[in-house]
């Protein structure tokens, strides 16, 4: 056989493995409304960026009938691209051999694969589509998936980590995504749980389906395990594209500057858009819409603990993260679910060089039985151990209420905060006028002879002396009142000022933040 016999050989068997589990599974999977790892990869990355990793990487079981039986690829492509002509890794679990299904070898192209992302300091991305552990092959399947779970943890911080969810991700498979950065499911089509329907219902009795136990609509909403959803894997995928263009390619490196034609950075809208009575919501995507780049804002976790909002912006080009209250629910109070979804925002932000923002208008930690019982306390020490953790540029905008705990766990310059402003009717005290009043000049309330009218005095006094910004900024807490409308400027001069920001911190191996 000559040296040509061989290259037509080896195309040969290239192809082979490009067909993946046939032509028959590859027309279920488009059935399904999925598409293949290779479709999934050429729509992810830029066009003809794709460079293929261990292609003829095959599984060595002999139990259960595997000795006899091919598994194209070993059932995921891995390999590496560009993105907006940037490096990333990546991995596509390849439903149509074995249903993606985790062996051996399938989890060692995967550990390769991220071992070199690691070491070129380039994001790394999940494309899962599996129908768990390879059972044929027994605990081997199971070491597999340490391998990965262990390099997700190792190289957390390190390189951003995406997972996208496109079909089944049951048992043990959900950890890996669930220690990554940010998670994409697709509705209808993909699904995340521990135990499936059938073993729910054998133990416990309950009925339920794989989309209602599992799907886009529950993580994104009830457990929070999912940060985006997409109505189709097209849309997915080309939000992680997005997403990147927010993120440094490592720890090491800043977000990319992007050029912006907006100069004229005075926003006279800003004066008109917070109620002044305290007690009105509003919306506060409508603050950051007016104060970031056009069309720039980028929401993470959109449909949980809606009573907090959080995602990527640009202001003059720079990447930024937001953390902001949502008056609009719960009147922006801090529970459970959004304490653990603003800290964990928070971290990874500090993990990749990107400022923080913060705009807040908060009542305090919400109050009940359930979230005493929950353990509010843990999960609102997470919000302080987070911003006092960070130490990249940290900004705070106080839009109107700052009461209580509250204040000072929402990046307050008592734990770290760089700069502090506050707009002129800002509410800056332990608690609101209303309850203070209440407590204060209880007695004089009771003995007056027309008590609402007292009452309604005292809240008023209560709220001149001390429920504004000018005594906070008396005593430096507030770095500066500034005029709504210039809020934007003041946050362009601030990102340029702290640029170049270095905070060194106490030697230690980690910390111990509230779990």
């Amino acid at each position: 056989m000559d040296m040509y016999e061989r290259i037509y050989e080896l195309y040969d068997k290239k192809r082979e493995i490009e067909r993946g589990g046939g032509d028959e599974r590859i027309e279920r999977q488009h059935e399904r409304g999925k598409l293949t790892a290779r479709e999934r990869i050429d729509l992810l990355v830029d066009k003809d960026s794709f460079v293929e990793l261990n292609p003829f990487m095959e599984h060595r079981s002999q139990d259960f009938g595997m000795d006899s039986m091919e598994a194209p690829g070993e059932g995921v492509v891995t390999g590496y691209g560009k993105i907006d002509g940037r490096s990333i890794y990546l991995f596509a679990q390849d439903f149509t051999v074995f249903g993606g299904a985790l062996g051996e070898m399938h989890a060692k192209k995967i550990a390769n694969v991220m071992d070199l992302a690691a070491k070129n300091g380039a994001p790394f991305i999940g494309l899962n589509d599996s129908g768990g552990a390879r059972i044929q092959e027994g605990v081997v399947s199971l070491d597999g998936y340490g391998h990965i779970f262990y390099r997700n943890a190792i190289y957390s911080g390190v390189i951003p980590q995406i997972s996208v969810i496109m079909g089944p991700c049951a048992g043990g498979a959900v950890y890996s995504p669930a220690i990554t950065d940010f998670v994409f499911m697709v509705e209808e089509t993909s699904q995340m749980f521990i135990t499936g329907p059938k073993v729910i219902e054998t133990v416990t009795g309950e009925k339920i389906t794989s989309e209602d136990l599992g799907g886009a609509s529950v993580h994104s909403s009830k457990s929070g395990n999912a940060h985006f959803t997409a109505k189709s894997e097209e849309e997915a995928l080309m939000e992680v594209r997005r997403l990147l263009t927010y993120l440094p390619q490592n720890n090491k490196e800043k977000p990319d500057i992007l050029q912006v034609e907006e100069k004229d950075h005075y926003r006279p809208n800003l004066a008109d858009i917070v109620p002044y009575d305290s007690m009105r919501p509003y919306d506060v995507r409508t603050v950051i819409e007016d104060v970031v780049d056009t069309d720039s804002f980028f929401e993470v976790h959109q449909n949980f603990a809606k009573n907090v909002v959080v995602g990527f912006a640009r202001i003059d080009g720079k990447s930024v993260g937001l953390v902001c209250n949502q008056p609009k629910v719960m009147a922006g109070g801090l529970d459970i679910d959004s304490s653990d979804k603003a800290s964990r925002f928070i971290r990874f932000c500090d993990s990749f060089q990107i400022p923080i923002i913060t705009f807040e208008d908060v009542t305090g930690f919400f109050p009940g039985i359930k979230q005493e019982h929950g353990g509010i306390i843990r999960h609102g020490a997470k919000i302080l151990y987070a911003y006092s953790e960070a130490t990249v540029p940290k900004i705070t905008v106080i839009l109107r209420k700052a009461y209580g705990g509250a204040y000072v766990a929402l990046n307050s310059k008592a734990i770290g905060a760089d700069l502090v402003f506050a707009w002129p009717n800002a509410e800056i005290a332990v608690m609101g006028p209303e309850g203070a009043a209440n407590i204060i000049f209880a007695r004089e309330i009771n003995d007056s002879e027309n008590p609402e009218q007292t009452r309604t005095d005292k809240i008023e006094e209560y709220r001149e002396k001390f429920a504004n910004p000018y005594v906070a900024a008396s005593r430096g807490m507030v770095d500066d009142v500034i005029d709504p409308r210039e809020t934007r400027i003041k946050l362009v001069q601030a990102l340029d000022m702290l640029k170049n920001k270095e905070e060194v911190r106490p030697s230690k191996k980690h910390g111990n933040i509230p779990l």
